[in-house]
């Protein structure tokens, strides 16, 4: 199986990408009202500056909003009928004018999805617990003025039009089922991973907290298949693209700031020996709930040597990344990934580990 990726500098407000022609969108924006992002908003207008300095965080909060908005717009352009969008963010705190404050950027972001027709779904919280002292907000240990610390974001759920559909026995769909057991953790509306910190050598941004591979690449298996393209227009560091890749799925990325798709290469690092250990981690993993479950499931899998418990499983067919070959053009940056099947049934050649190969 071979699958495309490319990482673009650009604004993800105005793409070129053609109508309906992303499969999955996966991302995490700019946060409104976290300060760390009120230079790139300022940047883009001058309104948001003004707000801020005047001590209108209503009036920021909108103008901040306002900006992500253009990008809903191309969203909605470039996702395919039927397909998903997963929004990863978190609300804002902050003190303006003496005056402490909930910012609310999921609901305004849900809000501005929904008025552009797509479909609200059951969405998941992240849970991310601090142990940090400055969880301890207001007051401390007096009442009445003490604040609930936000130890939570959100993975928006959306989708454009009605749910897709497949060919009947779809030979992509079926490989790309996910264990029964995995359905049961992953479809719960309560995720656990620890924050990820993203420290860049280039200087140019600090972005704390970031979200670990494991959320894209959950997201990446749960609404899309083997062969779907995967958007994320705030690329950043590329962690979707890093999920799109192990998930042997295609994928595009749009970033402002070129250093950060420059550096994306750097972890690509030992991909080949990452991605099998995490293809056989997760068939450990079920044959060890296979060997803990009371009575035997009743199915056998086409390519490996367990049983599965539904008829849906039985096709699943796991992928490694055997190779990687680079290109790039000016500050964009295109890589072609090759993936062979981990199972007990194919022969696998076994790439050489994390090389990565200029075209």
């Amino acid at each position: 199986m071979r699958t495309e990726h490319a990482l673009r500098v650009g604004d993800a407000a105005d793409t070129g990408l053609a109508d309906g022609s992303v499969d999955l969108v996966v991302t995490s924006p700019p946060y409104p009202m976290i300060e760390m992002w009120d230079d790139l908003f300022s940047a883009r207008d001058d309104a948001v500056a003004e707000a801020l300095d005047a001590g209108d965080g209503e009036a920021a909060f909108e103008a901040m909003h306002e900006q992500l908005d253009a990008v809903w717009d191309e969203l909605e352009r470039v996702l395919t009928p039927g397909g998903l969008a997963c929004i990863n963010v978190g609300d804002a705190t902050r003190s303006l004018d003496g005056s402490f404050r909930l910012y609310p950027n999921h609901a305004r972001i849900l809000t501005a999805l929904s008025e552009r027709g797509l479909e609200p779904l059951p969405d998941a919280l992240w849970r991310k617990p601090t142990n940090r002292l400055t969880k301890f907000m207001g007051s401390g240990t007096l009442p009445t003025n003490a604040y609930v610390t936000l130890e939570h974001e959100y993975v928006l759920i959306v989708r454009k039009g009605d749910s897709r559909s497949f060919p009947p026995g779809d030979d992509d769909r079926y490989e790309s089922a996910f264990f029964w057991e995995e359905r049961n953790e992953w479809f719960s509306d309560l995720w656990e991973f620890t924050g990820t910190e993203q420290r860049l050598d280039s200087g140019t941004r600090e972005r704390s907290a970031a979200f670990p591979v494991e959320l894209p690449l959950r997201l990446v298996r749960m609404y899309s298949v083997y062969g779907d393209t995967v958007y994320d227009p705030f690329v950043g560091t590329g962690t979707t693209t890093l999920a799109a890749m192990l998930a042997g799925r295609n994928s595009v990325g749009y970033d402002l700031d070129a250093s950060l798709v420059s550096a994306f290469e750097d972890r690509l690092t030992d991909i080949c020996d990452r991605s099998r250990a995490a293809v056989e981690a997760r068939l450990d993993d079920h044959r060890a709930f296979v060997a803990e479950r009371d009575e035997k499931p009743g199915y056998d899998a086409t390519y490996y040597d367990f049983p599965v418990v539904t008829k849906q499983e039985r096709d699943i067919r796991l992928y490694a990344v055997s190779t990687v070959t680079k290109t790039e053009s000016g500050d964009d940056r295109r890589f072609v990934v090759e993936h062979e099947p981990v199972d007990d049934t194919a022969a696998t050649a076994g790439g050489q580990a994390g090389e990565v190969v200029d075209d």
